[in-house]
Order: structure tokens, then sequence, then C-alpha cells
């Protein structure tokens, strides 16, 4: 009885055995196969784990937060050489390299139609006022020198100026004159590609160097001749 039930035993581990290796599918007795090449894919590789240093991990976490930052490109312009060294002073001395570029300006004369200067901000109210109700076009004076005041037109030669004053002439405009805004020749244009919410946190020192200089958008800058 005994030596009966040890050779059904070793019978049955030898059909386990089969079964398991798949020896009795050809009869259709063999486990189902697993075919998930995506379970494969996603299981981890312990020779490609590398254990990180501590400083190595603080680094990496302050790269994410860099490159989650909400950026912003500043630029301002034109400056002459006395204002571009100040700026570029301040810079140097508080900003990371690559974070900011002084770029060569080569810039066209310029006249425009002048109204001003104007004693009072009321009066350069009233006087806006008037221009936008007879319909004509206001723009903005890249002169800091012509402030407070009104230019309603530029153009590139003093005569084209001239003839276009003439014609405002005709519709009642007698207290404008042309001036050269813009002498031309070589200035600076500071870009600042990606300002990050640390960078602003420096911008005061830049904007007090830049004085009348304002800091824009740079597609806002970009459409400006001055």
């Amino acid at each position: 009885m005994l030596r009966s039930l040890v050779l059904a035993l070793v019978l049955l581990n030898g059909v386990y055995w089969a079964w398991s290796q798949g020896l009795l599918r050809d009869i259709g007795f063999a486990p189902e196969q697993q075919s998930e090449p995506q379970r494969i894919a996603k299981q981890i590789n312990p020779q490609a784990l590398e254990i990180l240093r501590p400083e190595q991990f603080k680094q990496i976490e302050e790269q994410a937060k860099a490159a989650a930052d909400p950026k912003e490109c500043l630029q301002a312009g034109p400056l002459d050489a006395v204002q571009s060294a100040t700026v570029r002073k301040v810079l140097e001395n508080a900003w990371p390299a690559g974070s900011w570029e002084m770029q060569t300006l080569n810039l066209p004369q310029r006249w425009i139609i002048y109204m001003g200067r104007y004693d009072t901000t009321d009066l350069l109210l009233k006087k806006r006022a008037e221009i936008v109700a007879m319909n004509l076009r206001l723009e903005a004076l890249n002169n800091p020198a012509l402030e407070p005041g009104l230019s309603l037109g530029g153009f590139a030669t003093q005569a084209q100026a001239e003839e276009a004053l003439l014609q405002l002439n005709k519709r009642g405009i007698h207290t404008a004159r042309v001036v050269q805004e813009l002498q031309g020749g070589v200035a600076f244009e500071l870009r600042m590609p990606a300002v990050s919410l640390a960078l602003k946190a420096k911008l005061g020192d830049v904007k007090s160097a830049l004085a009348a200089k304002p800091l824009t958008p740079c597609a806002q800058l970009a459409s400006s001749p001055g």
C-alpha cells in the first residue's frame, strides 16, 4: 500500500513538472501563457539605479524649480553711451552671466510734429483731448527732453515732417512745430530674455540705472522706433 502511494506521488510530481514546463501543450494540457510586454517594459532595472548624494538631489531639485519658474522677456532703450555704461555696471555686479545682453542699435534721424512743452499736467490732458476730438493720431514721445508734450507723427526727414505740418495747419492746428526728436547714430538696447521671479526681485537697481527709460515686454518695445 505504502509503495503504491509513493509511486502515485512520484507520478503526480512528474505530471505537474511536465505541465508547468509546457511539455503537455500538444495535448491541450499546459499553463496559460503570459504575454504582456508592457509589464516587462515597466520593470525596474536595478543595474540602472543610481543613488544620489544629498547635494546632487538638492541641485536637481533647484533645477526643476527653476525650469517651472515663469519667465518674462524685458528690454529697455534706446540708451546712450553713459546710460549703457551705468546699466552694465549694475548688471555685471549682481546678475548672472547670460541673463542679459546689451545690443548695439544704429538709429536713424527722426523728426516729429510736436506740441509742447506744457507747464501743467492739466494743460497737457486738455490739449490731448482736443487732438483726439479732431480724430488725429498721437504717438508716444521717444525723447524725455520733450516731455511733457505731444507728438502728432514721426518722419524720416525734416521735409516730410514740414509737409505734414502744412496739412495739419489746414485742419486748424496752429501751435505745432517740427522738431528733431532723435539725432540718429549709435545707441544701445538692454535685453533680458528670461527674467525669473528671483531675478525680478533685483530689478529695482536696474530701473534706477535706466532712469527715464522704462523696462517693457520685448514684443512691445520691438515695435517702437526708440
